[in-house]
C-alpha cells in the first residue's frame, strides 16, 4: 500500500479528508488536491495513482460514483507495472502522446465507433476546464482531475484497441478467428509500443482488420460524416396503418421530393416523386411505398452511421489472413467479386435469397463445376412450393420438366399417386432434368455447406435487370457464370503446374454439345458468402436494403442507446 505519511506530507490532507478520497466520497475535498508547483502536482498524481489502484479492479475511480470504467483491472495492471506514473500528462500538460489520444477519442466516428464508450463527453469536460483555467479555479493544478483525466483516457485507449481489433458483435457459428478476448500481455506490449513510438495512429493500424472491404468503408466515412444530417425525420409506417399516406407525403416531403406535405393521395404527382426517391436509392422503381421503399425512406443518417459500425464489425470477424484467391457474395448488395491478391479481377451481378428464404452466410470451397446440371429440389421446397402445386394438379411437374423417381431410382406416373396423403415430405425424389430450361442453367458450382446451396447459372437471366434482386429460394445465382467458371479453371491449370486439370476448351465443348460432365478442382477455390449492408467506393459509401432486418436486430440489441 502507498506510503500514507509521505502521501500526507505530499499532500497537505487531514487524516479525515484521506480516507474521505480512499472510501470514494463523492465531494472533492476543497483545494487539498490543488499543488503549488507542477513539480508536486506530478508527485500527487502518482500519489492518487497508486492510492485508488484497489479500487480500479471494480472498474471504480474514488471520489467519483458516476463513472464505471469498462476495462479497470488491465488498467490497474498498466499503472502497477509503471510504479503508477501518469502516461499522458506531465506537470500540468497534456504531453504529445496525450493529446494524440485525446483528439483521436473524439475522432472515433473515423473508425466506425462511438466515441462515448470511451469516455469522450468525460475527458472533453475535463479538457475544457484545464483550458479555460484561472487562477481563482485553479483546475489545472488540481491531481484529482489530472488523475481522472489518466484513468479515463487509459481504460479509454484499451477498450478502443479491443473494439478496434475484435468488434462488438458475438461470434456466430462461421466466425474463424480464435482470438475472442485480447490477453492483458497483449494490451500492455501494445501500450508499451504506442507511448515508445509517440505514435496512437500507428498503433491502432496494427490492431485493425486487412480486409480491403473493411479500409474501402473507411475511407468512406469522412465524406460521409461531412455530409450527415442528424435531424429526426417523420417515420413511414406500414401502409395498411391508419395515417400512412400522410407520413408518407411528410417524408417524401422532407427530403424535397414533394413541393408541399399535402397532396392527392392517388396523384400522379406522389408516384413520381416516390419513382424519383426509388432511383436515386437504386432499389426498384414501381412508384409504389412497397416495405423496401418504406425501409430506404425510414433509414436517416443516424441509422447509416450504426450499420456502417456493424458493417465494420463484420469485416473484423473474418479471418485476420484471407485467401490469396478467393470469392466474395455480398448477399445484400447481391454483387459478387473475385478477388486475387486484393485485387479485383472481376465482379458480376448475382441473385440472392428472399427475406423468406434468405442466402445463409457461410465459408466454404468450391471443389468442382457441374456443366448442365440436374436439380433437385431441397425439401424445404417440395413442402412448401412444388407440394401444393402438384396436389392441385400433378401435371405441374410435367411442366416444370420434372420427373417423380421412387427410392428404387424408377420413374413413377404422377397421377398414379394419392398426393392428398402427403402434408410436407414425399417418399419420392423430384428431378429437373438438364438442359436450357433448368432452375440451375447450365453450369453449377458446388461447395460443401449444410444449406445445399451453391452458386449457379439461372434460366432467367432476365432477372439481372433488375434493381432489387433478392429473389431466390437461397442458391446464388451469377450473371457472369461463364467467366467465373473460365477464372477457376485456369487458376487450377496455374495451381497444378499444368498437370491433370481440366482445359478450358473442354468445357466449352461440353457445354456447346449440352453435355453433363463433373469438374473435379485439384485446387479448392474458396468462397465467403457474407451480408454487409454498406460498402465504400471511390471516398464515399454505397448503401443497400436491409431486406434480411438483420442490422435492425443488431441495432436493437447492441447499438439501442446509440
Amino acid at each position: 500500500m502507498y506510503r500514507l505519511r509521505s502521501f500526507i506530507k505530499t499532500t497537505s490532507l487531514f487524516p479525515g479528508i484521506i480516507l474521505c478520497l480512499l472510501c470514494g466520497c463523492k465531494q472533492k475535498s476543497s483545494g487539498q488536491t490543488i499543488a503549488e508547483t507542477p513539480r508536486e502536482l506530478q508527485e500527487k498524481v502518482t500519489g492518487l495513482l497508486q492510492e485508488m489502484g484497489p479500487s480500479l479492479t471494480d472498474g471504480r475511480i474514488s471520489g467519483d460514483t458516476s463513472t464505471l470504467l469498462r476495462q479497470g483491472n488491465v488498467t490497474k495492471l498498466i499503472y502497477e507495472s509503471r510504479q503508477y506514473q501518469p502516461l499522458w500528462s506531465a506537470e500540468e500538460k497534456w504531453l504529445p502522446v496525450g493529446d494524440s489520444l485525446l483528439n483521436i477519442i473524439d475522432a472515433a466516428k473515423l473508425y466506425g465507433l462511438f466515441p462515448e464508450d470511451y469516455y469522450a463527453n468525460q475527458l472533453k469536460t475535463i479538457r475544457d476546464k484545464f483550458n479555460a483555467d484561472s487562477m481563482a479555479k485553479g483546475d489545472r493544478k488540481d491531481a484529482l482531475l489530472w488523475t481522472k483525466a489518466e484513468l479515463l483516457l487509459t481504460d479509454g485507449l484499451i477498450q478502443l484497441m479491443k473494439d478496434i481489433k475484435l468488434g462488438r458483435l458475438p461470434n456466430d457459428s462461421i466466425t474463424l478467428r480464435k482470438d475472442s478476448t485480447l490477453s492483458n500481455e497483449f494490451i500492455q506490449q501494445k501500450i508499451t509500443e504506442l507511448l515508445s513510438s509517440g505514435s496512437v495512429t500507428a498503433t491502432l493500424a496494427t490492431l485493425e482488420p486487412r480486409h480491403r472491404g473493411y479500409h474501402l468503408l473507411k475511407q468512406g466515412i469522412p465524406a460521409f460524416l461531412r455530409k450527415a444530417d442528424y435531424r429526426q425525420y417523420t417515420i413511414v409506417p406500414s401502409s395498411k396503418t391508419p395515417g400512412f399516406t400522410t407520413a408518407l407525403q411528410k417524408r417524401l416531403f422532407e427530403a424535397g421530393y414533394l413541393p408541399t406535405d399535402s397532396v392527392r393521395a392517388d396523384s400522379v404527382q406522389l408516384a413520381a416523386a416516390i419513382k424519383k426517391f426509388q432511383k436515386d436509392k437504386n432499389i426498384t422503381v414501381d412508384g409504389k411505398a412497397g416495405e423496401g421503399t418504406i425501409r430506404m425512406l425510414n433509414t436517416n443518417d443516424k441509422e447509416k452511421f450504426i450499420r456502417i459500425a456493424i458493417s465494420m464489425d463484420r469485416y473484423k470477424m473474418l479471418p485476420e489472413k484471407m485467401p490469396d484467391r478467393y470469392i466474395w457474395v455480398n448477399a445484400s448488395s447481391n454483387y459478387l467479386e473475385v478477388i486475387d491478391k486484393d485485387v479485383v479481377k472481376f465482379s458480376s451481378k448475382v441473385i440472392c435469397g428472399k427475406a423468406k428464404t434468405r442466402t445463409p452466410v457461410l465459408s466454404s470451397q468450391i471443389s468442382s463445376l457441374i456443366t448442365y446440371p440436374q436439380w433437385v429440389p431441397p425439401p424445404s421446397i417440395v413442402s412448401k412450393e412444388i407440394l401444393p402445386a402438384v396436389k392441385k394438379n400433378p401435371g405441374y411437374l410435367a411442366k416444370k420438366g420434372f420427373t417423380l423417381v421412387n427410392s428404387e431410382g424408377e420413374e413413377v406416373d404422377p397421377y398414379s399417386v394419392d398426393w392428398s396423403r402427403y402434408s410436407k415430405g414425399i417418399p419420392y425424389r423430384i428431378v429437373q432434368g438438364s438442359g436450357d430450361a433448368n432452375a440451375l442453367g447450365v453450369m453449377k458450382f458446388v461447395f460443401d455447406n449444410k444449406y445445399s446451396v451453391y452458386l449457379h447459372d439461372t434460366n432467367q437471366r432476365y432477372l439481372f435487370g433488375n434493381a432489387m434482386r433478392s429473389l431466390s429460394h437461397g442458391c446464388v445465382r451469377v450473371q457472369d457464370w461463364e467467366k467465373l467458371a473460365v477464372y477457376i479453371i485456369k487458376n487450377d491449370s496455374i495451381q497444378t503446374k499444368g498437370r491433370n486439370y481440366t482445359p478450358v476448351d473442354s468445357m466449352k465443348t461440353w457445354l456447346r454439345n449440352k453435355q453433363k460432365k463433373n469438374i473435379a478442382l485439384r485446387n479448392k477455390m474458396p468462397v465467403f458468402i457474407r451480408y454487409i449492408t454498406c460498402e465504400g467506393k471511390d471516398g464515399n459509401i454505397l448503401f443497400y436494403d436491409d431486406v434480411y432486418a438483420e442490422d435492425k436486430l443488431l441495432r436493437e440489441k447492441y447499438f439501442a442507446t446509440r
